[in-house]
């Protein structure tokens, strides 16, 4: 599962000062039980948005947050890393078999982390400043998975959630809150054509479920693979932009 890097601007220098100006790394699990990276807003304000970078299978913290120099300026920026550890620098939420031709979870493992998303949004009131009414998710692959689950069974810690190339379980249904309390919710959807992990049919399922539930997604289709591409970026970033206000 891959993520592309073709942006317009450059991760390089930009990257790096970028990171070594606003990131700090947490290393203490006092206050919150993931390990995470932080970019504080470019832009001070008292109780900025805060975004939740979850990334997928086998991948880890700075993965999605190579993204963090170009997100919205006036955003708090963490990127959590999956609670399961597959080998040096390979983390996940939680075990997939894909042996049997559609993806089979290890439903205790994702419940588990369902649980400690939860946590983990209201344990970083401890350490961060943000605005608790402006919590949004964005994940690829499993990190979309994820933040489908967190928002639907707590819509009241999570404003919004842009899910890239993910899936909504069917295990969690039964967990969702009332309809009524899903209303608000700001839901992306972006996914590849092209996906030979997660096919784009997954996109398209969620999207007509959220819309039984009330909830008026925004979804883009790309003739592409199980990836992230410029355009993609740019749609969920100008959500972000968008959904913040």
């Amino acid at each position: 599962m891959r993520i592309k890097k073709s942006f317009g601007i450059s991760f390089g220098i930009l990257a790096l000062l970028t990171i070594f100006s606003f990131t700090i790394m947490n290393t203490n699990t006092e206050n919150t039980k993931l390990f995470y990276l932080v970019r504080q807003p470019k832009i001070k304000t008292t109780k900025p948005p805060l975004v939740i970078l979850l990334h997928g299978v086998g991948g880890n913290e700075q993965n999605l947050f190579s993204f963090a120099p170009a997100l919205p300026d006036n955003f708090v920026v963490v990127s959590a890393r999956g609670p399961l550890t597959f080998g040096a620098g390979s983390y996940a939420w939680f075990q997939v078999d894909f042996s049997g031709g559609k993806p089979q979870i290890n439903e205790k493992q994702a419940e588990s982390s369902r649980l400690l998303l939860i946590d983990f949004i209201e344990d970083l009131k401890k350490e961060i400043d943000f605005d608790p009414e402006k919590v949004f998710l964005m994940g690829f692959s499993q990190g979309g998975i994820m933040s489908y689950s967190t928002a639907l069974t707590a819509p009241e810690k999570v404003k919004g959630i842009a899910v890239m190339s993910g899936r909504l379980l069917p295990e969690i249904k039964p967990f969702e809150a009332k309809t009524s309390k899903l209303e608000k919710l700001k839901v992306f959807i972006s996914h590849g054509k092209q996906d030979a992990v997660l096919n784009h049919q997954y996109a398209v399922d969620a999207f007509e479920y959220l819309t039984t539930k009330n909830i008026k997604p925004e979804f883009h289709s790309y003739e592409e693979g199980h990836t992230v591409n410029q355009q993609m970026f740019n749609d969920v970033n100008e959500w972000l932009k968008a959904k913040s206000n």
